[in-house]
């Protein structure tokens, strides 16, 4: 719970800024979507090769906190130095400080929740915390409308401010959050679903999560662009903020719903669920035309991130051994990073040569196929397990 309430200041530091990302590269300074999408891809894949390196050694030294405490503090640093940018390459370089803080965090973390709650509640525990990590994102997006509503417009003024949550959360885990000692692995009599699998055959098993994954992950470029798409229709400044706090609301909502559902129904279900349903909205997305549409299709957005981001965590935790489950959780985010950068680089590309149409239905086409890929990859598995 205390790191939740942790995400929950971190986020509402963070959207505070990243929903007017775009409209300040774009508008203030000059940048293009191609830019954009080598920003966030970018920043992104640094934040996940960090994963899997900081995973790994705080498995080996046997201490997670230490990696969360820092992550937290250089991200709460850096990222409101985007309010003196003066040119797109400089926002990349925070950004790309701003993930490095995310890297050194997130594996680390992701252990110390699964270390805190029982095997058979991890995708509601993920779910939780995504949750209330979403709430920020909720709270964010709320001050900085009213803030640009009633206050002023500037831009760089709103986002010095953002340091003010970001200083709360840091002072909150310092203060808080200590080290969690592994539980054991959960015997075999334990309550499972029925796609989980002995953890002997577990480094297989995640490759066959880990390769739809990383098919999905090639369509799924960041969100910011659902902002550029709402911003291209020209939504009022303000509305920009609200849009992405309606998206978080429905996130926050539907996360311990869908970390529920995918305890009791089972996770690689639940996640292939998730990644159809966000192939139908990028495929609305790609035919969207007026404000309404887009504004409809943004928030119901938030349902595919209930669905998956518990029951992916939850999966990948089910497949970690109990002293590796840094190491476990830093492969998933590397794949997620690396490839989201290749993915953003091309939403990016297809948008500036083709439009944003080819681009949505793209993404919904990858995803489509990946969740295609998942259900059979996972069948081979319960009928061959012996090939393991």
């Amino acid at each position: 719970m205390l790191l939740g309430c942790v995400s929950l200041l971190t986020d509402a530091a963070s959207e505070m800024i990243i929903p007017l990302l775009p409209v300040f590269l774009t508008g203030v300074l000059g940048a293009s979507a191609f830019a954009l999408g080598w920003i966030e891809g970018l920043a992104d894949a640094v934040a996940s090769a960090l994963k899997l390196l900081a995973g790994r050694w705080a498995d080996r030294l046997g201490r997670h906190v230490p990696f969360v405490r820092a992550g937290y503090a250089i991200s709460s640093a850096a990222r409101p130095l985007v309010a003196a940018s003066g040119a797109a390459w400089q926002v990349l370089a925070i950004r790309v400080v701003d993930r490095t803080g995310k890297g050194l965090r997130t594996s680390p973390r992701d252990a110390l929740i699964v270390g805190s709650v029982d095997a058979a509640q991890l995708g509601t525990a993920f779910g939780l915390h995504r949750a209330m990590d979403h709430a920020g994102a909720v709270l964010g997006p709320l001050l900085a409308a009213a803030f640009l509503a009633y206050v002023s417009e500037d831009l760089r003024v709103l986002f010095w401010l953002a340091a003010i949550p970001g200083a709360a959360a840091v002072l909150l885990l310092w203060l808080g959050v200590r080290e969690v000692a592994p539980r054991a692995a959960p015997s075999a009599a334990a309550a499972r679903p029925a796609d989980e699998t002995p953890r002997a055959h577990a480094p297989r098993r995640l490759w066959r999560f880990l390769l739809p994954l990383g098919l999905f992950t090639l369509g799924n470029a960041s969100d910011v662009f659902l902002l550029l798409k709402a911003s291209a229709g020209q939504s009022p400044l303000a509305t920009l903020p609200l849009l992405w706090m309606g998206l978080n609301l429905v996130k926050s909502l539907s996360s311990v719903p869908g970390g529920r559902i995918a305890d009791r129904w089972g996770r690689r279900p639940t996640v292939a669920a998730g990644w159809i349903f966000y192939a139908i909205v990028y495929a609305g997305f790609a035919f969207a035309e007026s404000q309404t549409q887009v504004a409809t299709l943004f928030v119901a957005y938030g349902l595919y991130h209930g669905l998956t981001e518990g029951a992916e965590r939850a999966l990948v935790a089910e497949l970690a051994p109990s002293r590796r489950r840094g190491t476990t959780f830093g492969w998933y985010h590397l794949t997620l990073g690396l490839l989201s950068l290749v993915a953003s680089v091309l939403f990016g590309g297809l948008w500036e040569l083709f439009g944003s149409r080819v681009a949505f239905l793209t993404s919904a086409a990858l995803a489509l196929a990946a969740a295609a890929a998942l259900l059979l990859l996972a069948a081979h598995g319960r009928v061959t397990p012996a090939s393991d």
